[in-house]
């Protein structure tokens, strides 16, 4: 086979593989994904000849409360959700009405299909919660009565009461919600305006300004991207991927027969 034949057979299988690496690549870097923030710790080890270090990032322990219905509930039951929380106190008088009108549109912006006004809340992929911070006074009938009062749907929607050193133990050694921020957040009692985004593997992922219309907008974008987040923890599928695109090699094997038979052709009549 002349240098000219062997050249087309090498374009040939090269443009579509190519092609299809490519995309794969961009897909996969295209979105820039909320960074992590509570490190752990970082592990070290070798891999043909070269030390990887790999960061340990925290993972928030589950807790245990009940919600406006009286039901006691694990903030962890329904595995692979993404969180939205937040603090308040039924007889807040400042920022804790705002916070959770703000939370009520976060909710409905989440609705099945994209439309709000169906109110048809899908509830497969995030849970909101919002920790009273005042537990003491905030019993399930005070904080039912403030759910209703606010329009709380409780399809996907807790606020939590319970034990006042639980709640505060999982505020600040957990979530860390002192950290981060200069807004100051006393260890007394956590009266603070932010919103706290937790991954499906439970980690932490950004801290949002709960009355700030542009903040609220990056904490809504920051959810599709986790949404669409690829668990690093499994292989890459991709050239399990090519072994499955049947379509992609029947059109390779198409365009060699087809350099094949030309150069064959041409080359009889020469």
């Amino acid at each position: 086979m002349s240098k000219k034949s062997l050249f087309g057979l090498f374009i040939a299988l090269i443009i579509p593989i190519g092609c299809y690496l490519w995309l794969k690549s961009a897909s996969d870097t295209a979105v820039s994904m909320p960074r992590h923030y509570l490190l752990d710790t970082v592990v070290s080890h070798v891999e043909k000849g070269k030390t990887i270090d790999d960061s340990i990032w925290h993972t928030t322990k589950d807790i245990r409360l009940v919600n406006q219905l009286g039901d006691s509930v694990n903030l962890y039951q329904h595995a692979g959700k993404i969180i939205i929380a937040d603090f308040f106190f039924t007889s807040c008088g400042s920022i804790c009405p705002k916070l959770t009108r703000n939370m009520a549109k976060m909710q409905q912006s989440f609705t099945r299909g994209g439309n709000s006004r169906k109110k048809v809340l899908d509830t497969n992929f995030i849970q909101f919660i919002s920790f009273s911070v005042d537990p003491d006074r905030d019993s399930v009938p005070v904080i039912r009565e403030y759910a209703n009062k606010m329009g709380v749907a409780s399809d996907n929607w807790w606020l939590l009461t319970g034990n006042r050193d639980s709640i505060y133990k999982f505020a600040f050694e957990e979530m860390k919600v002192d950290q981060f921020s200069t807004e100051p957040v006393s260890p007394d009692f956590v009266h603070t305006s932010r919103f706290v985004l937790i991954d499906k593997r439970m980690q932490v992922r950004g801290y949002y300004n709960g009355l700030d219309s542009a903040s609220m907008l990056k904490l809504a974008k920051d959810v599709g991207y986790l949404m669409l987040e690829k668990d690093k923890t499994k292989k890459s599928k991709v050239f399990q991927d090519i072994v499955d695109l049947s379509w992609l090699w029947l059109v390779i094997a198409l365009l060699v027969s087809s350099f094949v038979y030309y150069f064959t052709k041409t080359r009889l009549k020469n």
